[in-house]
């Protein structure tokens, strides 16, 4: 038995590959058409640099002149040195193109769900069982939806782990003016086949020790990342601090599924944040960056994931940087808004 790797690169693209037991990381790649830059393959000129996000490796010969004792700790590898001792998750700062990798996955799904959980949210539920692997991405990336005879494709975080029957879900923002919008509203039913092109985004779970806390901060849709995430993290005891930030107390969604989670996550903090509550709201009001103390970020080294929108995810940069905060891994994904006419028959 081998393992599983997912290769992300820097335009978002990610790829799986099978490493077979012992098998060089750069082999396995070089197998499945995926050319990873190479050189020396003698681990000394550090071309096939990467880094691991989460798994289990060892190397078997890593020149001090191609990655200094930092770049080993911080997770630096060679893919000409590398062995698999786990599913694991590596990073390439550059293009999938450079490799000359294939394009993303294309898959047929069907709808069947539509469930509008507020005036601008609803969760959209594909079946696509018709593609016989299951689909593969990491918890927190997304999915480019196409939005039928426009041209045009959306991007929308999976809300969910990957599932063996590929079922698949997504919490997307009601736009009246925006394509997907437009055709959920007043297009979509049960029983369309929809388009996805699959996966995308560097937006997922890196390693942290277990005493690290994590800051999971959702502006909106941007909860479905850490559903994902949050599906897909196995039982632990590590303390997890989940902001979900919306205008109103009806924009709150999937409530009893976070709720869930605490049976899964005992040190699991759930804090909703109202920025405009009505007088019957008890919890807590504002902005998110209102309620992180900085003393009690800067007693913990901390592990800080945003995702929402763009004014979201600048705040809190500002909000480390102005209070000198720099004990913490910070990542982010930025949702953009995009609208435009759509006009289907």
């Amino acid at each position: 038995m081998g393992h599983s790797a997912a290769l992300n690169f820097s335009d978002g693209k990610t790829f799986f590959i099978d490493v077979q037991n012992h098998e060089l990381l750069l082999d396995a790649a070089v197998r499945q058409g995926i050319t990873l830059p190479l050189d020396c393959r003698e681990g000394v000129c550090a071309t096939c640099q990467g880094r691991c996000d989460s798994g289990q490796y060892e190397q078997d010969y890593v020149d001090e002149d191609a990655l200094t004792e930092q770049d080993l700790e911080d997770r630096k590898i060679l893919a000409c040195q590398t062995r698999l001792k786990s599913n694991a998750t590596f990073y390439f700062d550059h293009a999938s193109t450079f490799c000359q990798a294939g394009e993303a996955l294309k898959v047929q799904a069907t709808v069947t769900a539509l469930d509008w959980v507020s005036d601008e949210t609803v969760i959209l539920k594909l079946d696509a069982s018709q593609y016989s692997q299951p689909i593969q991405f990491l918890a927190g990336q997304y999915a480019r939806i196409y939005v039928p005879e426009t041209g045009e494709y959306r991007a929308y975080s999976f809300a969910h782990a990957p599932t063996a029957d590929n079922q698949l879900q997504f919490l997307i923002r009601y736009l009246p003016d925006g394509l997907m919008g437009q055709f959920l509203k007043s297009h979509c039913q049960v029983g369309h086949t929809l388009e996805l092109e699959v996966p995308f985004g560097s937006f997922y779970l890196r390693e942290s020790e277990s005493d690290q806390t994590l800051y999971f901060i959702a502006g909106g849709t941007g909860l479905s990342a850490f559903l994902a995430m949050l599906d897909q993290m196995l039982p632990s005891n590590q303390a997890i601090h989940l902001y979900y930030a919306v205008r109103h107390e009806v924009h709150l969604c999937e409530q009893e599924r976070i709720a869930s989670y605490k049976a899964k996550f005992p040190n699991l903090l759930y804090q909703p944040v109202i920025s405009r509550p009505t007088d019957s709201w008890q919890g807590l009001q504002g902005y998110v960056q209102d309620h992180l103390v900085p003393e009690q970020l800067k007693d913990n080294h901390f592990n800080m994931y945003v995702c929402g929108p763009p004014a979201l995810v600048e705040a809190l940069k500002s909000h480390l940087a102005e209070h000198q905060i720099e004990n913490c891994h910070f990542y982010s994904e930025k949702f953009i808004a995009a609208a435009s006419q759509l006009d289907v028959a």
